[in-house]
């Protein structure tokens, strides 16, 4: 088939959030992401954004444009496994790995959307399922300063009422006794059929992770997200796996399949949510899928649910999208799409149109634009 590469259009967002959003080991105070148009010699463009880079998304647009996409030009979109190498090979010779495996991420998501652009059909028939949705989890539960537990509890009754199944709630940056106390008000605000999950954002040690997942073992949890700290999450998650009543989810801080390769040799992993939108796209998730295969785990998506939708219908081992219903945290899934995956019923819909089955508001995108990159 011809369809080949011709030019690329790379657009950095930034949108300010009207608050600040705090984990254990980060803060929020933007939605940024990087907006791929991919121009094929027959007319097909793409239309896809990937991950949310705060400090980074004007080198990641220049990064698509100057350093990756002159290795795809003229080349069919259908050469997809040569064309990824050719990336691959260009990001071993950067500094920033990191940008590199998101720059990489941008280009191959807009490869598989004009894939099934091509072909008449969405991402997640290209990757052979056809599931029309999948349940939905909110990203919530924040910390705030003046935050009460009785404030948390009814954010889990909001979250119930916006249309999603289940909440990870932020964990990791209290004492465990105290982040117990604030899973517990969670429960009881989501009620007995609400999937609850945690996340520590790699905030404890493996003593600190041990107790808080002691005090909270009898609340029904979906699983206990990154729980040790970064320098030993691996060999830790392993001693803790020993210890710890709850399933363990990791993979969003990884830019590689090989990378989630070393978590679930540690012996410490039972839910995967590698982030394809930023670690080198649907290709490489597809590789990292593979390995979780391997140690039978469930598999998720870190948030980008405009991606992951597509990726977890393909999957029988697929967990929750994630998402934020709160339009205060995510803008961009709010109010940019047109067109796209929609949120009701504690699921997240699978758009049926060609490709990922995105479209923008582009004054909305032309409001947020802080780097126009071309080719």
């Amino acid at each position: 088939m011809g369809t080949r590469i011709e030019r690329a259009e790379a657009v950095a967002v930034e949108v300010q959030l009207p608050a600040t959003f705090l984990g254990s080991t980060y803060s929020v105070p933007t939605r940024n992401t990087v907006i791929t148009r991919l121009h094929t010699d027959d007319g097909l463009v793409s239309q896809v954004y990937n991950g949310d880079p705060p400090s980074a998304a004007r080198t990641i647009a220049h990064t698509v444009t100057e350093e990756l996409l002159p290795a795809l030009v003229g080349r069919s979109i259908f050469d997809h496994r040569a064309l990824w190498a050719a990336m691959g090979d260009r990001v071993r010779h950067m500094r920033d790995k990191a940008v590199g495996m998101q720059s990489v991420a941008c280009l191959d998501t807009a490869l598989w959307d004009l894939k099934g652009k091509a072909l008449g059909t969405n991402v997640a028939s290209l990757l052979g399922g056809n599931a029309t949705s999948v349940p939905a989890m909110a990203i919530a539960g924040y910390y705030a300063e003046g935050k009460t537990l009785d404030d948390l509890a009814e954010e889990m009754r909001g979250l119930g009422a916006a249309g999603v199944a289940g909440c990870k709630v932020k964990v990791g940056g209290r004492t465990p006794a105290e982040d117990a106390e604030r899973v517990a008000a969670a429960r009881d605000g989501g009620g007995p059929g609400f999937a609850l999950a945690v996340d520590a954002n790699r905030g404890w040690t493996v003593r600190e992770a041990a107790d808080f997942a002691a005090r909270i073992a009898h609340l029904d949890i979906k699983w206990f997200e990154e729980p040790c700290h970064w320098y030993a999450d691996g060999e830790w998650m392993g001693q803790l796996a020993r210890r710890c009543p709850l399933p363990i989810c990791a993979g969003q801080s990884e830019i590689s399949s090989h990378g989630m390769h070393r978590l679930f040799a540690a012996g410490g992993v039972d839910v995967m949510n590698f982030d394809a939108s930023e670690a080198g796209g649907p290709s490489e998730w597809q590789r990292a899928h593979a390995v979780a295969g391997m140690y039978g785990a469930g598999v998720g998506h870190h948030e980008e649910p405009q991606m992951a939708i597509q990726l977890l219908a393909s999957t029988p081992a697929r967990t929750y999208v994630e998402c934020f219903p709160d339009p205060d945290r995510d803008p961009v899934f709010a109010h940019m799409m047109t067109a796209g995956p929609r949120l009701g019923d504690g699921v997240i819909s699978v758009p049926q149109r060609d490709g990922f089955g995105l479209e923008f508001d582009e004054d909305f995108v032309g409001r947020h634009t802080v780097e126009v990159c071309r080719s």
